[in-house]
Order: structure tokens, then sequence, then C-alpha cells
């Protein structure tokens, strides 16, 4: 089974690359849904992420209102990383098992895991392949205020809460430059998928 690791900035275009990738049938993980699906009320971190924040952060179904989580998270960076250290072990986990089943049940499959936070947490080290989806910061603070209905100075503030993707592009395997025109990205990833199926998918 051929297992692949994707990461880049925030609003870098990693979504708009696995989506070409399971067009030509790559099964695509996305570690943010993990997280999503892992706080939910019942599920291995609701309980420790509630003890951690306090019931302020719950809607008027018991359930964590993920809106209410990031208000505090997000401006407060001890904040955060306690919560990172509390969620990125059980994702991780979960996602290695569901790679883990997928080998099993279809050993010839292949897999790309998204994780904005792959490389911060580790898991890039679980991976012979990684990706990095990289773009100016110009164009990650724009395509971010865009998506997210953020301020210029909300967006540079959850951007710098990553590590730069300077630092995280020496670690790839390959780099995805998405500065460019759609055409222009696509046409790297075409390249990609080639030098996987070769097995040479280092540049």
């Amino acid at each position: 089974m051929l297992r692949v690791g994707l990461t880049g900035g925030i609003a870098t275009g990693k979504s708009t690359v696995c989506d070409w990738l399971a067009e030509h049938g790559f099964r695509v993980i996305d570690a943010d849904r993990v997280a999503h699906g892992l706080i939910r009320k019942g599920q291995s971190c609701f309980d420790p992420v509630v003890a951690a924040f306090g019931a302020r952060i719950l809607d008027a179904d018991g359930e964590i209102d993920r809106k209410s989580l990031g208000e505090v998270v997000f401006n407060d960076p001890a904040r955060l990383q306690e919560l990172n250290a509390l969620v990125h072990p059980e994702v991780i986990r979960s996602i290695l098992a569901q790679l883990d089943r997928l080998e099993q049940s279809h050993p010839l499959s292949r897999a790309v895991v998204d994780a904005s936070l792959m490389i911060e947490s580790g898991f890039h080290k679980q991976f012979k392949h990684l990706i990095v989806v990289s773009c100016g910061v110009d164009q990650q603070v724009e395509r971010l205020m865009e998506r997210n209905r953020l301020s210029r100075a909300q967006a540079l503030q959850r951007i710098g809460l990553q590590w730069p993707l300077q630092a995280k592009l020496p670690l790839a395997t390959v780099v995805i430059d998405n500065s460019g025109t759609l055409e222009q990205t696509r046409h790297q990833v075409d390249r990609l998928l080639e030098k996987l199926e070769a097995g040479k998918a280092t540049c």
C-alpha cells in the first residue's frame, strides 16, 4: 500500500491537491475531520477537552462548539498547544489504525493523509513520501481572509500559529507550488503522480 503525507500552511491549497489525488484513486484522510469526530460527545477526546477548557465551550446540546473553542485557543498560543497535546496523539492513532485497516482490506490501495500540523506534531515521520503545498504569504492571507471571513490581522495571527512554510519545505520529498494558476498546480500534481507510479517521488 502506498501511504503519502500531505501538509503545508493554512490556505495554501492542500484540499485542492487532495481533490485531484482523489480523482486518481487515492483515499483521502483529512486529519481535521478526524479531530472533529474525536471531540464529539462519547469519543476519546471529548472528556479531556471539556475538563481542560470548561463547560463554556459546550453548545445547547452538550457538544463541543468548535467556534467557541477556537475563540479561546486562537487567541492564546499556550492554550492552543494544550489542545493540540490532548488531541493530536489520538488523531495520529486513529489515522494509523484507518491506514492499517485499509491496507489489510486493499493491499494495493493508495492513501494520502492531509494534516496541517503534520510536521509540528512529528506525524510526518510515519511517511516515506511527504508533499508540502506552498504559496506566497500574501496569497495565504488573501485566501484565508476570503475563506474564513477574517480580517488581515486575524489571518496573519492564524498563519503565525503554524511553522513557517520555509521551515517545512526542506522536509518535503515533493513540493507543490500553488502560487500560480490552477493549471500550473495541476501540472505539478500530474508530475507527482508519474513519480509515485515510478517510485521516484523525490525532488
